[in-house]
């Protein structure tokens, strides 16, 4: 169990509650180009590179994807193609949650305050927050936060805007790099791990690990 009650439980949208898709549409689309090993290498500095270009000044998040997959490809020699690229801006507010999402946040809907503090464009983000089942008190984008996680501007925006310090809530994602490394060094004492394969756990940033929502769910009393 978790012996503590959140003045809000704050989540990570993109791949902890929104199942995130660029691997394989990376894939689909070329598929015809790389295979294998080449192909895992061509994602893989694809999302080496996403991480690369949010650690500076803001900017769109079709920015952020498009420049990501341009250096990607020229890693590997692959020619790049921008209209090709920017679909995975497009297709972002197509993206359902994963399974487990809605039964888990329906359950904590019913006691906490849930709030979203995501990568995401404000165009984009409520297509996705529409599709997850549940209520929720407040989402906060990059856009509005000027900033980008795994900076900690974003953090402090949400903190600032929910009138909250760090020790109020429980914030939950399944990226240690993006979120949870952030969270730990701002002083968030209450933290979970959602196990979706990302990233490999690292127990010295303090967290629940939990299997999925309705998980943590059950770990509230829930």
């Amino acid at each position: 169990m978790i012996e503590f009650e959140p003045k809000y439980i704050t989540f990570d949208c993109y791949g902890t509650l929104t199942k995130f898709r660029l691997a394989d549409m990376t894939r689909e689309m070329y598929g015809d180009v790389l295979s294998g090993p080449d192909m895992d290498k061509l994602i893989a500095f694809f999302s080496g590179y996403r991480r690369d270009e949010v650690l500076g000044a803001w900017k769109p998040y079709r920015d952020v994807l498009v420049n990501a997959f341009k250096r990607a490809c020229k890693r590997m020699n692959v020619e790049f193609d921008e209209a090709k690229a920017e679909t995975f801006y497009t297709a972002v507010p197509t993206w359902g949650p994963h399974p487990d999402v809605p039964e888990g946040l329906s359950r904590l809907a019913k006691k906490y305050k849930l709030v979203i503090l995501s990568n995401a464009s404000n165009n984009q983000i409520q297509s996705n927050v529409d599709k997850l089942g549940a209520p929720f008190h407040a989402v906060f984008t990059a856009e509005q936060a000027q900033s980008y996680k795994p900076r900690m501007q974003g953090f402090e925006y949400m903190f600032d805007q929910l009138n909250c310090n760090p020790e109020d809530v429980l914030h939950v994602s399944s990226s240690l790099r993006y979120d949870l490394m952030t969270a730990h060094d701002m002083g968030v004492k209450h933290k979970a791990f959602v196990k979706r394969g990302h990233e490999p756990s690292t127990p010295y940033y303090e967290y629940t690990e939990v299997d999925d929502i309705p998980h943590l769910a059950t770990l509230l009393g829930l």
